[in-house]
């Protein structure tokens, strides 16, 4: 379920997902910011946020994560990389904006304020 308020997809470690929520804060919105790493979405979310972007698991997941390899995710199926980011959201790029049924990936940054 997508959520109707924006919600910014945020770890705070992350320097285009703190740049993407200063963009944010900056053009006067005020996100609802969910640490995703500590509070995981679900399947469910996961599939609406991707239906949302309009694009594969594959192509929401961070393939340069080593935990990436190590599970041998590049021969998985959509269902298994979606289960795979439910359990470890360390593999779902990040940040992802969700504003009005709509979601963007900010990379780069700006690109959150598309959907604004």
């Amino acid at each position: 379920m997508m959520p109707t308020q924006m919600t910014l997809w945020h770890n705070p470690r992350c320097s285009k997902s703190r740049a993407a929520l200063k963009l944010l804060q900056d053009a006067g919105h005020a996100p609802a910011v969910r640490r995703y790493l500590e509070t995981p979405p679900s399947a469910d979310e996961i599939v609406a946020v991707r239906n949302a972007l309009g694009m594969t698991a594959d192509e929401m997941m961070r393939k340069g994560e080593n935990l990436y390899r190590e599970l041998g995710l590049g021969t998985a199926s959509e269902a298994e990389l979606i289960a795979a980011m439910a359990a470890h959201p360390i593999l779902i790029e990040r940040p992802i904006l969700l504003h009005g049924g709509k979601a963007v990936i900010g990379r780069p940054p700006e690109r959150v304020l598309q959907i604004v």
